[in-house]
């Protein structure tokens, strides 16, 4: 694999360190180890003008939320509701900390991070409901908060670009909230995927097929549901009328073609979708800003584009 140099020095760590794979933990040690891993590779944390949490209404009970304010602070902002990564299993909204920070600067948004329930405890489509949940409250809180409820946008990376998409499909099919736009990051879209990208990125020192199918594991109660567009945006019979989209890939991630092919989807029915694909990198880097150069670039192209939905065309219902 033509890994890129800053990626291979981390390759070549983790090889030498004989970190072994998350699975093989227990959930307790893989949530350490998993943030532990994301804050060391997002560096530094970025200041913002403000950060704060709330307790929110939830379908089972009250959900964490943290809103980060930029520090060009020129309200009313635009808002972006973001959902974390880590396999529907691990993460919090201290995982996606750094991405909503940049985001937050970059865009100059009003960013607000959805703390939703985990699986294995809590199977499908607790973590979708969670989300729309946090969807809902973002829209009926933004003035309050200094945001601008016609100016919503929502993403997401892995796990958490699939719960973006959900709620794009949701909020179309249920008449609300208006989304504006939807940032993708490696997205899983598919339960049934037989990809090549999920058959040939099989290093085990990378995120590989072992660890996308243990999550799909822990996150569904059978594999009935991988039909759900809830789990498969994929496989929503229409994708017309949702917002526009960016999808961020990597090359050597098993997701790549399963979020490309959405991109395609969402094109082939009138969407406006663009998607990149980050060469020499692996699933994770969006989150790794502080020792990737390629992490920084896919959040200045992410803040770049959600700037532009932000400034022109009308909402998405």
């Amino acid at each position: 694999m033509d890994f890129d140099p800053q990626l291979q020095a981390l390759y070549d760590r983790r090889a030498a360190e004989g970190a072994g794979p998350l699975y093989e933990m227990t959930l307790a040690e893989a949530r350490a180890a998993d943030l532990a891993a994301v804050r060391a590779g997002a560096g530094t944390p970025e200041p913002v003008r403000e950060v704060f949490d709330e307790l929110i209404p939830g379908p089972a009970g009250a959900l964490p939320v943290r809103i980060y304010r930029p520090r060009a602070d020129r309200g009313p902002l635009p808002v972006l509701v973001y959902f974390f990564g880590g396999g529907w299993t691990l993460g919090s909204i201290e995982t996606s900390d750094a991405i909503c920070r940049g985001l937050a600067n970059a865009a100059g948004c009003l960013t607000v991070a959805v703390g939703y329930r985990l699986a294995p405890e809590n199977k499908f489509p607790a973590a979708v409901h969670d989300c729309f949940a946090g969807l809902g409250w973002a829209a009926d809180n933004a003035v309050r908060l200094g945001g601008d409820p016609a100016r919503i946008a929502v993403g997401g990376d892995s796990a958490g670009g699939n719960l973006a998409a959900a709620t794009t499909l949701m909020a179309r099919d249920t008449g609300g909230p208006a989304i504006r736009a939807q940032l993708l990051v490696y997205p899983n879209t598919d339960y049934f995927a037989d990809t090549p990208s999920r058959r040939e990125i099989t290093d085990p020192l990378l995120f590989n097929d072992k660890p996308v199918q243990w999550y799909w594991d822990n996150y569904l109660t059978s594999s009935l549901e991988g039909d759900d567009p809830l789990v498969s945006p994929l496989r929503a019979p229409s994708h017309a009328g949702l917002p526009r989209a960016l999808v961020i890939t990597a090359e050597y991630d098993p997701l790549r073609d399963e979020g490309e092919q959405y991109a395609r989807c969402l094109r082939d029915s009138g969407v406006e979708a663009e998607c990149t694909r980050y060469p020499g990198v692996t699933h994770g880097f969006f989150a790794m800003a502080g020792t990737l150069d390629a992490g920084g670039r896919a959040v200045e192209q992410a803040a770049a584009f959600l700037r532009t939905a932000f400034d022109g065309g009308a909402a998405t219902a």
